[in-house]
């Protein structure tokens, strides 16, 4: 089996140096995955990235609340960028390269202020602002 093994990677390694559109493919791949990373890095006490839980249990809670709360921040990037994508007529083939993992628009540390005034009803979203470079044009 080890041997066939060996085959299997010697193969895929020539696949590799042979076809651009896997190199492409697999570093795309690789991209996103540090990118979800980093995102995880930087809500981690702000970059800081200490546990200090001495039980293993605590640790386990934190990793999954962190977990958490990276799929609830793609999750809301996933649906403003649907919204975006629906509004500015992005074509297909260029909207499947965006990936939902940027945080610039998230105060990681500050104060938090909940206006429930403007708090859009359930079910929808609140309205996309438009950048200053599209009202330019």
């Amino acid at each position: 089996m080890r041997e066939v093994g060996r085959i299997e990677r010697s193969i895929f390694m020539l696949d590799w140096l042979r076809d651009l559109d896997l190199r492409r493919r697999t570093q795309a791949g690789l991209n996103k995955g540090e990118a979800r990373n980093a995102l995880a890095r930087a809500l981690f006490f702000n970059q800081l990235g200490e546990l200090r839980d001495r039980r293993f249990e605590n640790q386990t809670y934190r990793a999954s609340g962190l977990n958490l709360l990276v799929a609830a921040i793609i999750l809301w990037n996933t649906r403003y960028l649907e919204q975006a994508v629906g509004a500015l007529s992005i074509p297909e083939d260029v909207a499947r390269h965006i990936a939902p993992l940027g945080w610039e628009h998230i105060s990681l540390t500050g104060d938090y202020r909940w206006n429930v005034e403007s708090r859009p009803d359930p079910g929808q979203l609140r309205p996309l602002r438009t950048p200053s470079s599209l009202l330019a044009a």
